[in-house]
């Protein structure tokens, strides 16, 4: 990297969240506890579907990534989010800015795959059950986590050395609690027409395409059930896909929230409000989804309890 792509940046200032002086102990405790409750409970998470046999599934296989990833996805942005509202150093250098964008892009792109390859898994338990073993093999669910890591580092590597190639102005703040490539352009003297194209195309590729694979999944799903409808069949879906129903929700809302409604609607505020549901809210809603909705891990948790009481 030249140095003269930095321009005379350094470092960039990050303005965080915008919270009155004397709030700031308050959201600090929140936060805090917010994020420390994702990752205790995306650990647990993996621990019961490594310790328990029944749970040896490639469902429970791609939860155990996803876990794994909204750990890493708040572990990006909040820990530095919390220093500054601390400490008032307000400011990250440049390489880990980069760095920041980096990872925070890659994780989310992650996250949104490993919920289409769960849909794909859902889709194919419900139209196909008799097959089920057959296509959703450990290569096969091998081979989908294994692509979701590969496109999703592609895409962020993609975004980060196109960003690395600009220069940027004087004014180095950016009116967000961590390195949003968005506001990072914002800030570019040079020609970002490529970066943005770069956004849109990527943004087809890793949100948009995800998410109708989704809905098309669904779609079948209903197909299926309304084709030979019955309270039990209905029972059995919404007890398999209500919990990935609700993770989707929450994880494209806000994403669509952001990224897709009128400019006259997106205000930073509001940016900075989307920004924190999907890498601090969802994260830590997660595990409750699972483990209150989900029979299996409810097992698997009290025999993971018995298993230290009695020890």
């Amino acid at each position: 990297m030249r140095r003269e792509n930095q321009s005379s940046v350094s470092q960039f200032l990050l303005l965080g969240l915008p919270i009155p002086p004397g709030q700031k102990g308050l959201f600090f405790t929140l936060f805090l506890g917010m994020y420390l409750t994702t990752v205790l409970g995306n650990l647990l998470i993996i621990l019961l579907i490594r310790l328990d046999s029944h749970l040896h599934t490639p469902m429970y296989f791609f939860l155990s990534h996803l876990a794994f990833t909204d750990v890493c996805f708040s572990s990006v942005t909040v820990p530095k989010m919390l220093t500054n509202m601390q400490t008032q150093h307000l400011f990250i250098p440049y390489e880990g800015c980069i760095s920041q964008t980096y990872f925070f892009i890659l994780f989310a792109d992650l996250d949104s795959f490993l919920i289409t390859s769960m849909a794909y898994d859902r889709y194919v338990a419900i139209c196909h059950p008799l097959q089920y073993t057959t296509i959703m093999s450990q290569n096969v669910c091998v081979m989908l986590v294994a692509g979701s890591w590969v496109i999703a580092s592609a895409c962020a590597l993609l975004h980060t050395l196109l960003l690395a190639r600009l220069s940027f102005c004087a004014d180095h703040t950016v009116p967000h609690f961590f390195c949003d490539l968005a506001a990072l352009l914002k800030l570019s003297c040079s020609d970002t027409s490529l970066n943005q194209l770069v956004i849109f195309t990527a943004g087809l590729t890793a949100i948009m395409l995800p998410f109708l694979c989704i809905l098309v999944s669904y779609g079948h799903i209903g197909a299926t059930i309304l084709r030979v409808p019955s309270a039990k069949g209905i029972r059995k879906a919404l007890s398999t896909c209500g919990s990935h129903l609700s993770v989707v929700t929450l994880y494209y809302g806000a994403i669509i929230g952001l990224y897709f409604l009128p400019s006259s609607n997106n205000s930073n505020g509001n940016n900075i409000i989307a920004s924190l549901m999907y890498t601090v809210v969802t994260p830590m809603l997660n595990p409750f989804i699972y483990s209150l909705r989900n029979k299996d891990m409810k097992g698997a948790l009290r025999k993971f309890l018995h298993k230290k009481t009695s020890s």
